[in-house]
């Protein structure tokens, strides 16, 4: 049995995560912005679900955070799914500047804080949901795609940062396909894969240990074929272009 961490745990991936979790008997702490979500969650497990109402943009998340891990008696394992993302041809500077200000200073600000913890403990596990958007830009969402490529050079710098200083700390990086979520609904993007499934793969990837992943294997194979795709040709290519009505 871990005690888990689950920052973004109020819908999609993260809720479904958080479900699977708890059914599999571990001690989960359940986190994001809409209390009533949380509470709806926690009330079913009483005693094994531990919530609390934390926004990654708040200075004040990483107090928060603190009294979410006294509350549980300890965190052994710390998950961060909370993001945002959408389509943005128009390039609002609003839509991007809030991805960013959520995938990229909120990301940082709570996976430091739990790097740190971890570090005076002796050890533990921080594992993060990123994306295969991260493999390159994508023009439907140029802001979403580039802070997942800040995620995963984040936890790369992270494990390397982890090692010299013998923190004990392991990471695993988890980069799931298309995801059928109100931010993918819109859009031509294949594949869309069920949000339990991906919960699911995520439970395995984090009990395992394992580094890095992508769910599932048919976009491991895609995003080997992106790698391959040279620059003047991928810029051409329509990715994510919305659906004629």
């Amino acid at each position: 049995m871990k005690r888990i961490v689950i920052m973004g745990a109020t819908s999609g991936i993260g809720y479904e995560t958080a479900r699977v979790f708890l059914e599999k008997g571990d001690v989960v702490g359940i986190a994001g912005r809409r209390g009533e979500r949380l509470l709806q969650l926690a009330g079913e497990y009483s005693g094994k679900c531990f919530d609390a109402v934390i926004d990654v943009t708040d200075p004040e998340a990483p107090a928060r955070l603190a009294k979410l891990i006294k509350a549980m008696g300890g965190m052994d394992v710390y998950l961060h799914v909370s993001g945002i993302g959408a389509q943005n041809q128009a390039l609002n500077p609003a839509v991007e500047l809030d991805t960013a200000e959520t995938n990229c200073v909120g990301f940082t600000r709570m996976v430091t804080a739990a790097y740190n913890y971890f570090a005076s403990v002796g050890g533990g596990h921080i594992a993060a949901v990123s994306s295969i958007a991260g493999t390159r830009g994508l023009g439907a969402a140029p802001s979403y795609s580039a802070t997942k490529r800040y995620q995963n050079i984040y936890i790369d710098a992270l494990s390397q940062l982890s090692s010299m200083q013998k923190t004990k700390i392991r990471f695993t990086d988890i980069r799931p396909g298309f995801v059928d979520t109100p931010l993918l609904r819109n859009g031509a993007y294949p594949m869309l894969l069920d949000a339990r499934y991906v919960a699911n793969r995520i439970y395995g990837a984090i009990k395992t240990g394992k580094r890095r992943v992508i769910v599932e294997w048919r976009y491991a194979l895609l995003v080997a074929m992106w790698r391959m795709i040279p620059e003047f040709i991928w810029e051409k290519i329509p990715v994510g272009r919305k659906k004629a009505k």
